[in-house]
């Protein structure tokens, strides 16, 4: 039986902590967006950044609106509720006992396909907003 890393329960600890502060924070969401400025890119270049689309995203996710939440910026809403499970099951894991995996190197093929996703996402950004 390996040994676990308690630098891994530590982080997945952390990653649990913050995945239910953000789930405890779901009610407060509007208000936090409320204060956001504007894209500082989008307002210097006339632009959309990768990102744009991101508070909006945030505040339908707030509402369980997946839809509106894919529309405004796909990869956004997979990220926040990738980080969401992730974060729910690493805590759980941690709090279990249960050792945690190791972090690896990824795979080239990886790095390639996140690349690729976020230059379509951006694409869609730009798309999105160019016609709305």
């Amino acid at each position: 039986m390996r040994e676990e890393n308690p630098s891994a329960r530590a982080i997945g600890l952390y990653w649990g902590t913050v995945a239910i502060a953000l789930l405890l924070a779901t009610p407060i969401i509007p208000w936090l967006c409320a204060g956001m400025p504007p894209c500082l890119f989008r307002s210097l270049t006339g632009i959309p950044c990768p990102s744009c689309g991101a508070t909006h995203a945030a505040l339908a996710l707030s509402r369980l609106d997946l839809l509106e939440a894919w529309i405004s910026n796909p990869l956004v809403t997979i990220g926040y509720l990738f980080f969401l499970a992730g974060g729910l099951v690493a805590g759980g894991a941690a709090l279990a006992g249960k050792p945690l995996p190791e972090p690896k190197r990824f795979p080239r093929a990886l790095l390639t396909t996140a690349w690729a996703a976020a230059m379509l996402n951006w694409l869609w950004v730009l798309i999105r907003f160019r016609m709305g």
